[in-house]
């Protein structure tokens, strides 16, 4: 298979339902690098200024009755998928896995002893790398650890990612008894081709019977992830993989888009670029995706999921209360997560942190009675009204200028000036979103390039441009 040829710029792309039509010449003005906004400012801010000390601070300042977000970062696999974008320890052997749960039960032992009481947690999550890597017995100490030091709030979201390659009935048991309440499943694609084409050898009989067996045993929210712009992927193996997982019916579904970036992580390098569908065949594919699983059904949530409308995500959406954070978009209201393990990324107290990245430096800190910090960032008082104004945009795809002047004492028009007229000569005067009187509009086209929407806002985006590659493409 060969890069696909691009099309002529006049032709569409791809089409949306309400006969929404996306041409190359739209595709070539805003196909760039650019973030995700998982965070803002992103990640590439972090710096080794901001240390274990700093974060001590943070986290001593958290008030005693707010409730938290929890994130476990559990990096452990069987092996590497080509395709990986995360952070994984690749091994077989399970005694390597063993000492990593031994440290992290220092880790939350020491940020409990900081914290100074049990907090209310109203999001947690597990993810990797594999959680289910690890046996039940296992599940159940660190369980049993976490559960030692904060509490979970009553309704709270309590979440992991499980493989159906290696996630047996007995762990499906085991996570049931320990009161998680979602699961997401990694899918990617359901074709043998592309299966092979990044390593993975999941079957789709493996992914149907996990699914049936939580079904049964009670979980009434389950995520599937789907990845567009694989290997070998074409709008034919990608739509039999959609129908499939239209069957199932999951209750939200993640649909991501495939970042190349071979100069971040290495196991890319496996992935022979002449498989890759070329960038109007990669979008071709997304636009598959929106017909297809709203025409199934589904409302789109943010730039790249969808729920079923009675999930509480397109409840929120629909109230503009929806939130994102590290482990995704959510519900909770809960403004500071701490995250705990290898490379997990705390937001505490206007400031993240992240954990060092090796097994070994994150032993040696916790060795030396220091929390692992590897690098972070404290937010200004202008980086936090930016923050709002992103969040914003890419979650509910509406910003309240008004409310943002009244809840950070600025005069949108005049403070923003800059960031308007971009906005206006750019996203606005090709319908990716509107100006009102005291609001900012997404586009239902805009939706697709809410990313692009959103870096006229980004302070830090200008000094990046003549840095090397830092994000994946919009498109």
């Amino acid at each position: 298979m060969t890069t696909t040829p691009q099309p002529d710029a006049s032709l569409p792309v791809g089409s949306l339902p309400g006969g929404i039509h996306i041409d190359a010449a739209l595709l070539n003005r805003y196909d760039r690098p650019g973030p995700r906004y998982t965070s803002y400012p992103t990640a590439v801010e972090f710096h080794e200024g901001f240390g274990a000390d700093d974060y001590t601070e943070r986290l001593a300042a958290l008030s005693p009755e707010a409730e938290v977000s929890l994130y476990v970062h559990l990096p452990f696999c069987d092996h590497r998928c080509h395709f990986c974008g995360c952070h994984v320890v690749a091994t077989q052997h399970l005694d390597v896995a063993e000492i990593y749960l031994t440290y992290l039960r220092r880790e939350i032992e020491a940020v409990a002893a900081i914290l100074g009481r049990r907090p209310q947690v109203s999001q947690y999550h597990w993810g990797g790398g594999t959680p289910t890597y690890y046996s039940p017995e296992q599940m159940r100490r660190l369980q049993a650890t976490v559960l030692e030091h904060f509490d979970l709030a009553p309704g709270a979201e309590v979440a992991i990612e499980v493989d159906p390659r290696v996630t047996s009935t007995d762990h499906i048991d085991t996570l049931w008894e320990m009161g998680f309440n979602r699961l997401s499943m990694g899918v990617q694609d359901f074709d043998d081709d592309v299966q092979r084409a990044i390593g993975r050898g999941q079957t789709e009989e493996q992914t149907r019977a996990l699914y049936h067996y939580s079904r049964d045993k009670g979980f009434t929210s389950i995520n599937m992830d789907l990845i567009y712009g694989l290997p070998e992927q074409t709008p034919q193996s990608f739509g039999a993989t959609m129908e499939s997982v239209l069957e199932l019916r999951p209750d939200r579904l993640a649909v991501y888009s495939y970042a190349h970036v071979p100069w971040v992580r290495s196991n890319q390098k496996r992935i022979d670029e002449e498989t890759l569908p070329g960038r109007d065949a990669k979008f071709a594919l997304l636009a598959q995706a929106i017909s297809t699983f709203r025409g199934g059904g589904y409302d789109q949530i943010g730039m790249d999921h969808f729920a079923l409308p009675e999930d509480e995500l397109a409840q929120a959406l629909g109230r503009r209360k929806l939130h994102r954070n590290f482990m995704g978009y959510t519900v909770s209201r809960a403004p500071d997560m701490i995250g705990l393990g290898i490379s997990a990324i705390g937001d505490v107290a206007g400031a993240y942190a992240q954990n060092q990245k090796k097994l070994s430096t994150y032993y040696a800190d916790l060795d030396a009675g220091r929390l692992p910090i590897e690098r972070g960032y404290g937010l200004s008082d202008d980086d936090r009204v930016r923050r709002h104004i992103i969040s914003e945009l890419m979650c509910n795809l509406w910003l309240d200028t008004k409310a943002v002047e009244q809840r950070y004492d600025v005069d949108f028009a005049v403070d923003f000036a800059t960031e308007l007229a971009a906005l206006q000569d750019g996203p606005v005067a090709d319908g990716l979103a509107v100006l009102h009187d005291g609001a900012i509009a997404v586009t239902s086209l805009g939706q697709l390039f809410v990313r692009n929407v959103c870096m006229p806002f980004d302070a830090y985006m200008e000094a990046k441009k003549s840095s090397g590659p830092m994000f994946s493409r919009t498109v």
